[in-house]
């Protein structure tokens, strides 16, 4: 990968063990703003299992599936199992600052991914462990993916209508936040050890974040005992009106967080008995009005359609409309943002991703696809001291 602008993160070295999507995730925030993301891959298994996800095809070993998780980073094949193999990783752990894994709960110390099992070869590293439930407790070796943290943390509970089966959030967001979260602490925990000379083990799991991301609602029950529950139209649970609204040709999200926004809105609407109305002269009041409010707004909304009462709402009052996945990546918005871009694979010239929401000094970090399946190995070894018979040893041995 040549040509790119060096992120703030240049200098680092972090080598991976992840497959699908919440390490993945993470580490390719650390790939675009900068550091050498480097996916340690086993070659007998197709590598991460993304490599072969979903329907579309970019050759061999490839998919869309799998860039959108490891844009800007580096691929070397190396089986850990294989003494030879494990020896050419322990080579790279020396010249790295941290490695990433995402692997059920037993699995580090079974491959000797701890900082006690490398600290002897590098005092400095990071190992960094995202698991499904933790590593030091019953669940330890429990697989878990995002949707099974969704139903147990209450989140299938929050999301949908009330008086309708539980529902997972449309995306996987415990993954996303997971990887990020451990992204962070990586970064956070390679500053100490470039102060101290000291690495450390990190650890995050999904059913933390997860717990953790219930935020207020989560607060609310722990000191009150307040179990929140569904709101109809997928409703704010005390702030009104925050919650959808139909127009003349399909729906409207308003956000009327403050009393300065809720009388926006009314002198938008141009309504005398809406303004009059005492069922609604305090959030308070909405609050326990709030079905009378939502009959009363549908009809005044349902006079206009979203576009127009967008262009009328415009900076004045916190509204969007309600997209499709197809309106939301047509929005002529995203190319004045820069939201998405060209990125050119070699079997699709004109392959196309999302941008990272990251900006440096006003610039988006640039991209470039991975790389393909061990395309980077003897580049890698060779910089850590390989020649041709190591590499010739390796091969032989299947160890790469």
């Amino acid at each position: 990968m040549t040509g790119r602008v060096a992120g703030p993160l240049s200098g680092v070295r972090v080598l991976t063990l992840e497959n699908f999507g919440a390490g993945p995730f993470g580490s390719m925030y650390l790939a675009d703003l900068g550091a050498e993301v480097i996916k340690i891959e086993n070659r007998a298994t197709g590598g991460d299992a993304s490599r072969g996800m979903g329907p579309y095809c970019l050759g061999e070993h490839d998919r869309p599936y799998f860039q959108t998780f490891n844009l800007n980073k580096k691929s070397a094949t190396l089986n850990l199992k294989n003494p030879l193999g494990r020896a050419a990783f322990h080579r790279l752990v020396a010249s790295a600052d941290a490695v990433m894994n995402n692997l059920r709960g037993d699995q580090p110390a079974l491959l000797g991914l701890r900082h006690e099992d490398l600290n002897a070869i590098n005092p400095r590293i990071v190992c960094a462990h995202l698991s499904a439930y933790g590593r030091d407790n019953e669940r330890y070796d429990w697989p878990g993916y995002d949707y099974l943290m969704q139903a147990e943390a209450g989140y299938l509970h929050l999301t949908g209508e009330p008086g309708t089966p539980p529902t997972r959030v449309g995306l996987s967001m415990i993954d996303f936040m997971t990887g990020i979260t451990g992204a962070l602490a990586l970064v956070a925990s390679v500053m100490r050890a470039r102060q101290t000379g000291v690495g450390c083990d990190v650890d995050v799991s999904l059913f933390d974040v997860a717990l953790h991301q219930l935020s207020y609602p989560g607060i609310w029950y722990l000191n009150e005992r307040v179990s929140t529950e569904r709101q109809p139209r997928s409703a704010h649970p005390t702030a009104t009106p925050v919650q959808l609204y139909r127009t003349a040709d399909g729906w409207i999200f308003l956000m009327c967080m403050t009393e300065k926004f809720w009388r926006e809105l009314v002198e938008i609407l141009g309504d005398a008995p809406l303004a009059a109305d005492a069922r609604f002269t305090t959030m308070k009041d909405r609050k326990a009005n709030r079905d009378a409010l939502t009959e009363c707004l549908d009809g005044l909304l349902m006079a206009r359609t979203t576009a127009q009462w967008m262009a009328l709402f415009s900076s004045r009052l916190p509204a969007a409309p309600v997209c499709d996945l197809a309106a939301a990546l047509d929005n002529p918005y995203l190319a004045t943002t820069g939201m998405t871009r060209a990125t050119p694979h070699p079997e699709r010239p004109d392959f196309r991703t999302l941008a990272s929401p990251v900006k440096i000094n006003g610039r988006r970090p640039e991209a470039e696809v991975c790389s393909p399946l061990g395309a980077d190995t003897e580049a890698l070894l060779r910089e850590v001291g390989y020649g041709d018979a190591d590499l010739a040893a390796l091969i032989q041995a299947q160890a790469t």
